[in-house]
């Protein structure tokens, strides 16, 4: 079986804190439901969630279900793209001791969470 992932390690949340990350970030989610009212119970945290992101200046710029995969093995259900206005945003939102964090792992099986910004291409 497959390793799953819902909450960060305190390695990985050290490494992102560790960075050098000047501006904004965009959070790349993937998404893996519970099955059985998990896609419900993620719009149930997304409504709780909305205020700590509108508090902390982060903008939703894109939510999708995913159609298929084209290259790669994980199937996933929904993708979304947030961005922050710095890594410290991101920080003061998700380190909030009122922000809803149980309710999204409550709502997932799977997840990725990858730290992204913009580059040259």
């Amino acid at each position: 079986m497959a390793e799953t992932y819902i909450h960060p390690s305190q390695e990985q949340i050290a490494a992102i804190r560790g960075m050098d990350l000047d501006g904004p970030l965009v959070m790349l989610n993937l998404l893996r439901f519970a099955p059985d009212g998990g896609a419900e119970a993620y719009a149930r945290y997304g409504a709780a969630a909305a205020p700590f992101l509108q508090r902390c200046g982060a903008t939703v710029r894109y939510v999708g279900d995913v159609a298929g995969t084209v290259i790669g093995g994980e199937d996933w259900d929904e993708i979304i793209l947030v961005e922050y206005p710095s890594k410290q945003a991101f920080f003061d939102m998700t380190g909030d001791p009122e922000y809803p964090s149980q309710m999204r792992a409550d709502a997932l099986v799977d997840s990725r969470l990858y730290c992204t910004q913009e580059s040259s291409f």
